[in-house]
């Protein structure tokens, strides 16, 4: 019989735990609402899976067998092979936060997910793949500046060498935000402020002083963060969560320009929030705006 005080610290636990993602990771409600939920669900399978407790000291025991089992009770509820590796991904970095950062956590490979056709990156799997990556980072700062770093690709259209080599001399953030792209051409780009507020909670955490002149997106040891480390993070984010293999840093600013085309925007507007010399490199988007039409068409129309 499961003592009738097992439940308080269990809730204890899932409080802090939500408080973390609020406070230290600064996450947007929904994603506290879905980790905070799978770490719930997690904690109340292996209550009744182990026949006591799930607390924090119960959790350090825990086995791949048991994270296979929850899995499979998750696969019952009807979860497909995305939704399953999402979830595992959740359940990760639950066990990181309730057994520390240097724990031995099992090690599973998450279910395949069959490659699709490439697609501009929903803005869902754009949110998972930056939570993944900030759950997955070394340190808490740096899991904030992946976080960042990833929703400025995608809320500002910017190359990712245009993201990693922002100085701070963009400080304090506004409304705009200024680019130097290609051939040192600047533009003013909208700064949302769901994008604001990440750099903001990087900036709270980042251990490195941030002289105007310097970059604003630092590396382990201070120096420039290499967009090298992006594409890691991305790539392993992508396998863990079994998004297509299309889905790149760069394809970030392609879903961008797709989503604001597809939301109504000008194309001369959307060739200087890109910063394209000519039309022509913008045009391309609306042969892809075309393609998900056609394909919206085809599985909507009765007749199609």
């Amino acid at each position: 019989m499961i003592a009738m005080t097992a439940p308080s610290a269990i809730s204890t636990l899932l409080e802090e735990y939500r408080g973390f993602l609020i406070d230290n990771r600064r996450r947007a409600s929904a994603t506290v609402k879905a980790y905070g939920g799978t770490a719930e669900r997690l904690t109340d399978f292996l209550t009744r899976h182990w026949g006591k407790a799930a607390d924090r000291a119960a959790l350090g025991n825990i086995t791949s067998a048991d994270l296979r089992a929850y899995l499979a009770h998750r696969r019952a509820d009807g979860l497909t092979n995305r939704s399953t590796a999402r979830e595992l991904s959740a359940v990760r970095a639950f066990l990181r936060f309730a057994l520390g950062e240097d724990a031995d956590i099992p090690n599973m490979k998450g279910p395949r997910v069959p490659a699709g056709v490439p697609r501009p990156i929903s803005p869902d799997d754009v949110i998972a793949m930056a939570d993944d990556i900030a759950a997955n980072a070394r340190d808490d700062w740096q899991g904030a500046r992946d976080w960042a770093v990833l929703l400025l690709l995608y809320g500002c259209g910017l190359r990712i060498s245009e993201g990693t080599g922002l100085l701070a001399d963009v400080l304090p953030l506004g409304d705009t935000l200024r680019v130097i792209g290609k051939r040192g051409k600047t533009r003013i780009i909208p700064l949302l402020p769901q994008v604001k507020s990440a750099i903001e909670a990087y900036l709270d955490l980042c251990p490195y002083a941030l002289a105007a002149d310097k970059p604003l997106f630092r590396g382990a040891r201070g120096g420039a963060l290499s967009p090298a480390i992006i594409r890691r993070a991305v790539q392993g984010a992508r396998t863990r969560l079994g998004i297509a293999s299309s889905a790149t840093p760069h394809a970030l600013r392609h879903s961008f320009a797709t989503h604001l085309l597809a939301g109504g925007a000008d194309l001369r507007a959307l060739q200087e929030l890109l910063g394209h010399a000519s039309l022509s490199s913008t045009q391309v988007y609306t042969a892809v705006d075309t393609a998900m039409l056609l394909d919206e068409y085809a599985n909507a129309h009765p007749r199609a």
